[in-house]
């Protein structure tokens, strides 16, 4: 895994994210620019593949299902953003350790409320990940192996199944954060070093320079 730490490890994925959302609509040879950076984040972090594609997979049926109304041209662009986005951010949440995303948004700067509603969708998004991991189970148990027969099993059977029971964990995990004290604050302290300061001015220049360019 790649040697940084959280709070930058989350800074550098929110800079190829937002550069990635404001890239001019068809603006393919400048998507395709910020697919390799995603792809080599990826690799950096060292996600896990299984769980990285079967993630991927999910999230791309919900997207496909809001896009394609849009018309395949428009569609198959915003589909393809959104798979670079998907990759970087479900790159660096796979590499999380447990129960750490509220220690990398400690330093984001941005306001208490809006870090509040970052840390509940982390958490949110750490159970969902959990019950993808256990359809995959369940779909290898019942025989169903590969990318392309899990996608059949949960596109056809899951994909409501999912949500309410990833929803019901995620009411039950924020009930027992109150109970346990949480006020919207975390008792941490996290802040970036002068190396990765620059490291991540080098990073926004980066992303910066090739949004604009595709712009002009």
């Amino acid at each position: 895994m790649l040697k940084l730490s959280l709070p930058l490890r989350l800074q550098l994925s929110l800079v190829i994210v937002i550069g990635a959302a404001f890239l001019k609509y068809e603006a393919w040879y400048w998507l395709a620019a910020y697919a390799s950076i995603a792809l080599i984040w990826t690799v950096l972090l060292r996600a896990p593949l299984p769980q990285l594609t079967g993630l991927l997979g999910t999230e791309l049926i919900f997207l496909s299902l809001m896009a394609l109304p849009l018309g395949w041209e428009r569609a198959s662009f915003l589909l393809v953003r959104s798979l670079v986005c998907l990759l970087t951010m479900n790159s660096f949440l796979l590499t999380l350790p447990p129960h750490s995303f509220g220690i990398a948004l400690k330093a984001l700067p941005v306001p208490g409320g809006l870090k509040q509603s970052l840390l509940l969708a982390g958490q949110y998004l750490e159970i969902l990940l959990a019950e993808v991991q256990r359809m995959q189970r369940a779909a290898q148990l019942r025989g169903i192996n590969g990318p392309g027969g899990w996608l059949r099993y949960a596109s056809a059977a899951m994909i409501g199944s999912l949500y309410l029971r990833s929803l019901e964990r995620a009411e039950r995990v924020y009930a027992a954060m109150v109970v346990r004290g949480y006020t919207g604050e975390l008792p941490v302290d996290s802040t970036l070093t002068t190396k990765e300061r620059m490291i991540l001015f080098a990073a926004c220049a980066i992303t910066a320079s090739l949004t604009v360019a595709s712009h002009l």
